[in-house]
């Protein structure tokens, strides 16, 4: 069932959101505010600690740093199963970035996305996270 309901909106404040409307390639303000909405509840459902997620996790590192590399995978074979896959990508002669699928409970998937992001002599990590989606309309 859809439901139709009026927003008021100062003219400067839409005449923005329609620039983004286009720029996103939104076929409408309905369909934009439709996924505005979803992605709030998303967010707001993976927030809960147990919540069931999953986090794709970037780390940017220097390969040639001694046991790094021994370290992160033996990081990710402790925590089986919620390391689903993760795929290690060359950037240059000295710099990798590996990106680490987790699946769980949101506190969990946190967790061990912490416990990667803080070994030593990795340079940069982010963690993004969302849900299946179940429960969201």
């Amino acid at each position: 069932m859809v439901v139709r309901f009026g927003v008021s909106l100062e003219k400067d404040l839409l005449d923005r959101f329609d620039e983004k409307i286009r720029e996103k390639g939104f076929s409408s303000r309905s369909d934009a505010i439709r996924a505005l909405i979803r992605e709030q509840l998303i967010e707001e459902q993976w927030q809960e600690p147990e919540a069931d997620v999953v986090g794709i996790l970037v780390l940017v590192y220097d390969h040639a740093r001694r046991d790094l590399t021994e370290n992160l995978t033996r990081i990710q074979h402790e925590h089986m199963p919620a390391t689903v896959v993760s795929t290690h990508i060359h950037l240059d002669p000295h710099h990798c970035l590996e990106i680490v699928v987790l699946r769980g409970k949101s506190g969990r998937v946190r967790e061990i996305a912490d416990r990667l992001k803080s070994t030593r002599d990795v340079k940069h990590g982010r963690l993004i996270m969302t849900s299946s989606g179940v429960g969201i309309p």
